[in-house]
């Protein structure tokens, strides 16, 4: 896995062994040629990080903050050392659950761009964490005005629906759904 483009373009990126289901290099490249310019300038939040991949993406493309959330101690260390690698400023590493995170967080406006790549909800323990981040009055409270919320999830199991997001865009890449949303309120 490697970051597509930007100031650390082609660097490769290290990946936890047996943790994460990182997002592909094909995924990603389409979900950041989707953002467009949005990246430049932005303040990204990469819920459940992983390799950080999504976070450092945007980085090399200009954002000016990333604040990685991860609950794995190795996934932790391997962002950290992600961002060290590709000498990129700006990263914040948070070892947190995601869900602990966002209710301890005062983020009133804090991101412009969220994402979130939570387990594939195969089963009924990660649909329910699927549904407790659509249903998240907090993180929708920190998004921005005219900010986006991306998640990725698996493509046999529909998004629940929420009172609090509206779909803006959905795009399909194998096994994997990319959800672009905006805030209803």
């Amino acid at each position: 896995m490697r970051i597509i483009a930007g100031t650390a373009g082609s660097l490769q990126l290290q990946v936890p062994k047996n943790l994460t289901r990182p997002t592909t290099d094909r995924v990603r490249e389409a979900l950041f040629s989707s953002l467009g310019p949005k990246t430049e300038g932005a303040r990204v939040l990469d819920l459940f990080a992983g390799s950080g991949a999504l976070g450092i993406e945007s980085l090399s493309r200009g954002a000016i903050t990333a604040n990685f959330v991860e609950s794995s101690n190795e996934a932790c260390r391997i962002v950290t050392e992600n961002l060290i690698r590709a000498g990129l400023k700006g990263g914040t590493v948070q070892h947190r659950d995601v869900f602990g995170f966002l209710s301890s967080q005062s983020l009133a406006g804090c991101f412009d761009i969220i994402f979130a790549d939570p387990p594939y909800a195969r089963d009924e323990a990660t649909a329910a964490q699927i549904s407790q981040l659509l249903n998240s009055k907090t993180l929708q409270q920190s998004l921005s005005p005219n900010g986006l919320f991306i998640i990725e999830s698996f493509v046999k199991a529909p998004l629940p629906d929420s009172l609090l997001w509206e779909v803006a865009k959905e795009k399909i890449y194998g096994k994997t759904r990319v959800s672009f949303l905006v805030s209803k309120s």
